[in-house]
């Protein structure tokens, strides 16, 4: 199964692509790490971001897509262009977007954390949190929720 694991900082559409057969992981290498939204309140805009994250996704393969969730308000919501980010990725047909909260992901790595140092992922720093949401997403699709103990 390959996912895509997104985080969405202010204006950009930080990825990582992660893939799992057989209880082992994969980080295919990928033309873009990031896609940027450059002026969001034009709708040209949006949908050319739109249709480069699809163009992505089609030629990857990617059928699964995770998206760390953000606060809708209070001190660390997320921004109007991040929202707008996000639902042009929610309404791309044939894909399956999923939100994923961090209690859920601090669950999953609590049960199952990371084999390896990030550092030699080879991802870039900023792919961080994008790899992790990936990580957690392909975890649960395998293993399922975690059980509160």
């Amino acid at each position: 199964m390959r996912a895509c694991g997104v985080e969405i900082k202010s204006n950009e559409a930080i990825i990582c692509l992660l893939s799992m057969e057989n209880g082992l992981f994969d980080i295919p290498d990928c033309r873009s790490q990031k896609f940027l939204l450059k002026n969001a309140a034009s709708g040209e805009e949006l949908q050319e971001f739109q249709f480069a994250f699809k163009k992505l996704m089609e030629d990857y393969q990617i059928q699964n897509v995770v998206i760390k969730e953000r606060p809708m308000k209070g001190k660390f919501a997320g921004s109007c262009a991040g929202f707008k980010i996000e639902a042009a990725i929610q309404l791309i047909d044939g894909l399956s977007v999923e939100l994923q909260n961090n209690t859920l992901e601090k669950a999953l790595l609590k049960k199952n954390p990371l084999a390896v140092d990030f550092k030699s992922t080879g991802l870039k720093v900023f792919q961080q949190t994008a790899f992790t949401t990936a990580y957690c997403y392909l975890l649960k699709e395998h293993y399922g929720v975690p059980q509160a103990d």
